[in-house]
């Protein structure tokens, strides 16, 4: 969480100050794309809250900066292909987050999500 605030209370300050800026560096439009797409991400179905195992997915996802190169237009719909990715080819990770409330093998989230991505457009 405390990852998810901070790059969000950076993004909206860079996005007050780009709204003046004509030229932004490379660095702070990284910034503002990352920030774009875990707005995105925070978008839940009305009433469907998704699981704390998606949940913590998807914000693993945006905040290590696997949606940067995804369109912010089609963000709903790679979280919708990945949690079905997920849920049927590695449904041990969800599983495993739900019984421990933690994510406990980053790495075979983080193979998994490359791994998606590779495949999804």
């Amino acid at each position: 969480a405390g990852t998810l605030k901070l790059t969000l209370a950076q993004y909206r300050s860079m996005a007050a100050f780009a709204m003046f800026a004509s030229d932004l560096d490379a660095a702070t439009r990284r910034q503002l794309t990352r920030g774009e797409r875990l707005m995105e991400l925070l978008k839940q179905p009305q009433y469907a809250p998704y699981p704390l195992s998606h949940q913590v997915m998807l914000l693993y996802a945006g905040t290590r900066g696997y949606l940067d190169q995804v369109d912010k237009d089609r963000v709903n719909e790679w979280s919708r292909a990945f949690l079905r990715y997920m849920d049927t080819s590695h449904a041990n990770i969800g599983q495993n987050i739900m019984e421990t409330k933690r994510l406990n093998n980053e790495d075979a989230l983080r193979q998994a999500i490359v791994d998606f991505n590779a495949s999804w457009s």
